[in-house]
């Protein structure tokens, strides 16, 4: 009535079906699947640190990711007394001078900077790499994130722009409304 190469190839497939289900009993199946949820989650873990390294490498800040930024008067105020160099670092202060652009190399927009704290800083902004600050007057508030250099006057931030080569984090300063990085 059936030919005996159908009855064969069904008993095999109900032999195939019932070691099928019993794979859960197995410990080395269940390593299998153990080693196969690692090796997703290894993968989502590779995912994410290239792309964070993008996000930085294109200069896009993150705020909860950057361990190298401080932010506050009292962080500058401290950098200044340990004559502290090359740290990212972030603030805001109020325009009192604005000096002629320093056309000697890249062009920098320079001003001066005075914090909540009286301690002043001179703002070099390179214009070559970010738009100029617009309508800056004396009495405008700034925010920055850039690099500190300490100088017997206050210190500097440079590093107010986003890096092309993407080797630095990005800066920027913040007046009226407008962020120029």
């Amino acid at each position: 009535m059936f030919d005996p190469i159908i009855l064969q190839c069904t008993e095999n497939f109900r032999l195939y079906m019932g070691l099928w289900e019993m794979r859960a009993n197995f410990p080395i199946y269940q390593h299998m699947v153990h080693w196969r949820n690692m090796k997703k989650l290894l993968l989502l873990v590779v995912a994410a640190i290239l792309i964070y390294s993008f996000v930085q490498g294109k200069g896009i800040y993150i705020p909860s990711f950057s361990p190298l930024s401080q932010s506050s008067d009292s962080s500058l105020q401290n950098s200044y007394n340990k004559r502290q160099n090359d740290h990212q670092i972030q603030g805001q202060g109020v325009v009192t001078r604005i000096l002629p652009d320093d056309v000697d190399g890249s062009r920098h927009q320079r001003f001066i900077l005075e914090l909540s704290t009286g301690q002043t800083l001179l703002i070099a902004h390179n214009i070559d790499l970010a738009p100029r600050v617009t309508s800056l007057n004396i009495g405008d508030t700034v925010s920055f994130n850039g690099e500190y250099e300490w100088n017997p006057k206050g210190g500097v931030i440079h590093w107010t722009h986003h890096d092309p080569n993407y080797r630095h984090i990005g800066g920027w300063l913040r007046h009226g409304g407008k962020k120029y990085e």
